[in-house]
């Protein structure tokens, strides 16, 4: 048996992913699968447009805990240890042309090594 780790096809399809909201995703004109820009206040990344099994919920976007989702993240902890995932300003866009990058391009681009 093949052991999987984060930089596994698998960690790449199931964590750089935003779901979204089907009506927010028409609304801005892409489809699942198409990349999109996540931006807040902390940072940006290109990650793939799902569609939320959860919905309705427009205006409410999540991505899994990952390193896709720690680029948007407030890296303050108040001393927990754990940043706050919850309640983050976002703005979501197409990125059409932009490659969603795997774990070791992100982190290369985030921090200069892999």
């Amino acid at each position: 048996m093949e052991a999987k780790g984060k930089t596994s096809r698998e960690y790449w399809e199931a964590a750089a992913q935003v779901r979204m909201d089907p009506e927010d995703m028409a609304r801005i004109g892409v489809k699942e699968g198409d990349p999109v820009r996540v931006s807040t206040a902390y940072g940006s990344v290109v990650v793939r447009a799902v569609k939320s099994a959860e919905a309705p919920h427009p205006g409410v976007v999540f991505i899994p805990y990952g390193p896709w989702a720690n680029m948007v993240t407030n890296p303050t902890t108040h001393s927990t240890g754990m940043p706050s995932y919850k309640g983050v300003d976002a703005f979501v866009e197409p990125a059409p042309g932009e490659r969603v990058l795997e774990l070791k391009e992100l982190l290369r681009a985030a921090y200069g090594r892999s």
